[in-house]
């Protein structure tokens, strides 16, 4: 079964397919459909975001597509970045400078003060339209510096309390049994599955 993720971040991209690798499927992503609509990603919600993505792209693609948005919440900060989370330091900036933004901001903030979750909702959509969305939040605090070399956006900023260390110091193997992606996909898988029946 083919699935089109709508999606050119290839990070994420990996991400799902490791998350999913148990399942028969044929994964592509917008890279492999140049041609694709441009999305523009104004939705106030993930879950907006992500049923444009599924949406839009599986009427282009006339396949069974999957859209994912999500992002870092941050207590203290209303929420935010929430769904400016990839351009929280303005379009085409990276990681690194998101995270020295956040950092500035909660900047002497003590550590029970700075409680944050991932949020990220998985729509799934075929040529008829919408089939599915399902959302999962992972919980945590920002830490005060760096830690790790492993994920991509937050994650060396994003400590898990229970393990007292980032995403990226934990890695694949324990990020992705826990994670906002994760906990989403587990329900998308059941979607799938009910699918492809």
């Amino acid at each position: 079964m083919d699935l089109v993720v709508a999606t050119k971040n290839k990070k994420k991209l990996e991400e799902i397919k490791d998350i999913l690798k148990d399942l028969d499927l044929k994964i592509s992503s917008l890279a492999d459909y140049p041609a694709a609509p441009r999305i523009i990603e104004n939705g106030k919600t993930f879950r907006e975001n992500a049923v444009k993505k599924a949406v839009k792209i599986a009427k282009f693609t006339q396949r069974l597509t999957m859209g994912e948005d999500s992002g870092l919440c941050v207590d203290a900060l209303g929420g935010r970045p929430g769904v400016y989370s990839s351009r929280f330091a303005g379009k085409g900036k990276s990681d690194q400078q998101n995270n020295l933004k956040l950092l500035k901001m909660l900047e002497g903030l003590p550590y029970h003060k700075r409680k944050a979750h991932y949020s990220c909702a998985v729509a799934l959509a075929d040529k008829d339209g919408l089939v599915g969305v399902v959302e999962g939040n992972c919980s945590g605090i920002i830490g005060f510096d760096f830690k790790g070399n492993f994920g991509f956006g937050y994650d060396p900023l994003f400590v898990i309390p229970e393990y007292k260390k980032t995403f990226a110091q934990l890695g694949a193997r324990i990020k992705h049994k826990m994670s906002h992606r994760f906990r989403a996909l587990q329900k998308a898988r059941k979607a799938l599955a009910t699918y492809l029946k």
